[in-house]
């Protein structure tokens, strides 16, 4: 996905041909968790992501979202995950409880190992929290298994799907209470995707 946090406008082409058989390690599955702050590996962080992004339909999806109305629809326990655009710039408001890294990509692909080297050998990619330019983890394709729900935004049929996962990824420590601004940018070839959050985080948690 773009993103948001992910696919640019061929990469649905490509994110179907990922579900074809791909020589490398065994997928990992969705359902590992984090505990505190620790960082999920690579093929983890995708995995939950792309579960995430793949767990709503299109009336209620976080990453076509263009107001933040639907930014929590979904979210895991344990990360607060953002997304970028399927093309195009966004303003999303969003409230969100304390405690809780915030992870997503610049951008991102789900393809295969080749689909997804063409991609990264242009991709561009910042994220930016109030102000302070962040690192970002850039991931080389590995294999990574997800779960998607009926009728899913990203266009993938209901239940397992697996593919070679990439992008350039963001990991943040919980953030403190009150506004944060958060602006993601991305681009590969002649896509380029922009969201900017508004985040309000709760003291209550």
């Amino acid at each position: 996905m773009p993103i948001v946090p992910r696919l640019f406008t061929a990469a649905l082409a490509l994110l179907l041909a990922g579900c074809a058989a791909t020589p490398g390690p065994a997928p990992v599955s969705s359902e590992t968790t984090t505990a505190g702050t620790e960082q999920l590996s690579d093929q983890d962080l995708q995995a939950k992501w792309w579960t995430w992004a793949a767990s709503s339909p299109e009336n209620r999806s976080p990453v076509v979202d263009d107001t933040g109305q639907w930014c929590a629809e979904n979210q895991p326990e344990d990360v607060w995950f953002f997304a970028g655009t399927f093309g195009g710039t966004v303003d999303r408001r969003c409230k969100m409880p304390a405690g809780r890294p915030l992870a997503g990509p610049a951008l991102n692909l789900m393809s295969t190992a080749e689909g997804c080297a063409q991609f990264m050998a242009d991709a561009k990619g910042s994220v930016t929290l109030d102000g302070q330019l962040l690192e970002l983890r850039r991931i080389a394709p590995v294999a990574v298994a997800y779960q998607a729900a009926r009728g899913n935004v990203v266009g993938q049929r209901e239940g397992r799907v697996t593919g070679q996962g990439c992008g350039l990824w963001a990991w943040i420590p919980p953030l403190k209470s009150g506004e944060h601004e958060l602006l993601v940018k991305g681009s590969s070839g002649t896509f380029s995707t922009t969201a900017r959050y508004l985040f309000t985080v709760s003291s209550a948690g």
